[in-house]
């Protein structure tokens, strides 16, 4: 449901509150597109600040959750632009829109840059993390970047 929910609304920031510390949750819901991860456990005025600095735009994670996920990135299989019969995944506008957003622009200047509308930019992104296997701008980001190295 999260992930459908980040892609349908992306601008949307989420926070996940969690009953346990679950390792593999504290993951699944920065890979599905949280923003923050809040244990209910926590103390009232610590989820004061998670909403404070979600609603701001960052990402709220203790040092350990960065970990896991840091960790869980590592372990991950390479991504691959082409699949297993050698053909090129994503298209030449798709290509297009990855390089741009790599480059930190906004679905919006993305769109007035190739003079699409930001819904169109939202599908393309859509389709390339479908054909990526991944879930966020920030895979995305990293991907590309490991690709380019």
């Amino acid at each position: 449901m999260l992930s459908e929910l980040h892609n349908s609304f992306p601008k949307t920031n989420v926070i996940v509150l969690l009953k346990s510390a679950g390792d593999d949750l504290t993951v699944d819901a920065f890979r599905m597109g949280a923003s923050g991860v809040f244990f209910r456990a926590g103390p009232l005025h610590e989820l004061c600040k998670c909403i404070n600095v979600v609603h701001k735009g960052q990402i709220w994670a203790n040092s350990r959750q960065l970990r896991l996920v840091l960790d869980s990135f590592v372990r991950a299989a390479p991504l691959r632009l082409v699949n297993s019969q050698g053909r090129v995944l994503l298209t030449k506008r798709e290509t297009d829109v990855v390089k741009l957003v790599v480059d930190g622009h906004t679905n919006r200047d993305v769109a007035q840059k190739l003079g699409l509308t930001e819904h169109t930019v939202s599908n393309y992104l859509f389709r390339i993390y479908e054909k990526l296997g991944i879930s966020s701008r920030v895979e995305l980001v990293l991907y590309s970047l490991k690709r380019a190295l």
